[in-house]
């Protein structure tokens, strides 16, 4: 991020203050000035009738939202016919409840879906492919590694350019065959009440030096996020510096969850200083435990700034494709994205949807240039992470 101060780059999110700015719905006549935070949840369920607070979700860190941006669904063709998707984890099924919405919105569309972990999903659709042609029309997984595996098999086809247009490049496959619809920043949970931001170093390498993280930080190494940052910080730094990383890390002092939500947890409790972990784990703390103490902290540029996206791609093959175009279009709309930032406070990937809260906006986070595809490598941080004793 050329030209910020370090304040201004290394951005951290604290708490539940500082409320986004007041509600502008005034002036919206279609489907997103149906709705408002009083109201979510609570209307548009009869088929056809599907209004913003369908999609948004609740709580004090969705309180007086702005009204978002972008291409509305009532500006984009009908969804009509019947579309394969195949879905790669979907957030304990709250991607399913978009695909429900959507279904509800068009009474003549329906998707049926196999859900499966991100990494079976690609593995099936390649196998498929070699042997012929895959089922799936769609593949929507969590993990942008998964997304390159299947692209670099060759199992896709070109996204139309209306959907690749409304996302940042740094988001989308540079050749077009897979874009993002909700991003995930790597970040450090820590407890307000033990440390501040101060003892939180910069780089991520630094950690294994920093005296008030020893015997106090958190990590789940068998959680598909944390793979992907560990295969960010191969791809950056390469094998070699990555054990060593992984082995100092061990001497500093570290314990081991099952997930990240735990690690996030935790922190909140005080049973950990700090930890590993997605962002929007301490948002959904917060949400739940409005008081917890529990902050926010980012590194700058390097495998623990990481960016990591969900996306979409069209498998080669399908007969459906126009259909799958336009679904591609549905999940950009305003609406979906909207959906990604309250119901999974997830970062939306059109500049017309903000954040949730005080979360910076994701242009003003500082993630390692490279590219999203080459994550699909997790089968060689697997192996690493064994060598090292983590797993």
């Amino acid at each position: 991020m050329t030209g910020r101060n370090a304040t201004q780059s290394r951005r951290r999110f604290l708490a539940l203050g500082g409320a986004t700015a007041a509600t502008a719905l005034a002036g919206c006549s279609s489907i997103l000035g149906g709705g408002d935070s009083e109201s979510d949840g609570e209307a548009g369920t009869a088929a056809g009738q599907i209004s913003l607070s369908d999609f948004r979700g609740s709580g004090p860190l969705v309180a007086q939202r702005e009204a978002p941006g972008g291409t509305s669904i009532e500006d984009l063709p009908d969804l009509s016919g019947e579309l394969t998707l195949y879905l790669g984890g979907g957030e304990g099924g709250l991607y399913l409840d978009l695909i429900k919405l959507l279904e509800q919105r068009y009474p003549d569309f329906t998707a049926n879906h196999r859900r499966q972990s991100s990494s079976d999903l690609a593995n099936r659709i390649i196998e498929e492919n070699d042997a012929g042609a895959s089922p799936a029309d769609v593949f929507m997984s969590v993990d942008a590694g998964s997304l390159g595996a299947v692209a670099n098999a060759g199992a896709t086809t070109s996204l139309p350019e209306e959907s690749l247009s409304t996302v940042p490049d740094a988001y989308q496959d540079s050749e077009g065959r897979w874009v993002g619809i909700a991003g995930r920043a790597r970040a450090i949970p820590y407890n307000t009440n033990q440390i501040s931001d101060s003892d939180i170093p910069s780089s991520v390498q630094e950690f294994p030096e920093a005296a008030a993280l020893e015997n106090s930080m958190g990590w789940a190494p068998s959680y598909g996020a944390f793979q992907s940052f560990i295969t960010a910080m191969r791809l950056i730094r390469g094998d070699d510096e990555t054990m060593s990383w992984l082995q100092a890390m061990q001497d500093h002092g570290i314990s081991t969850y099952d997930d990240e939500f735990r690690v996030s947890n935790s922190c909140a409790d005080g049973e950990l200083a700090a930890g590993f972990a997605n962002h929007y784990y301490t948002l959904r703390v917060q949400s739940a435990r409005e008081s917890s103490p529990i902050g926010l902290a980012f590194t700058e540029g390097d495998a623990g700034a990481l960016v990591n996206v969900s996306g979409l791609e069209i498998i080669n093959g399908t007969d459906n494709a126009d259909l799958a175009s336009n679904f591609v279009r549905h999940v950009l709309s305003a609406e979906a994205q909207e959906f990604f930032a309250t119901r999974t406070f997830a970062y939306p990937m059109i500049p017309g949807v903000a954040p949730v809260g005080d979360l910076p906006r994701i242009d003003e986070l500082n993630p390692p240039e490279i590219n999203l595809t080459e994550l699909a490598d997790v089968a060689g941080t697997v192996d690493l992470l064994r060598d090292a004793g983590v797993l």
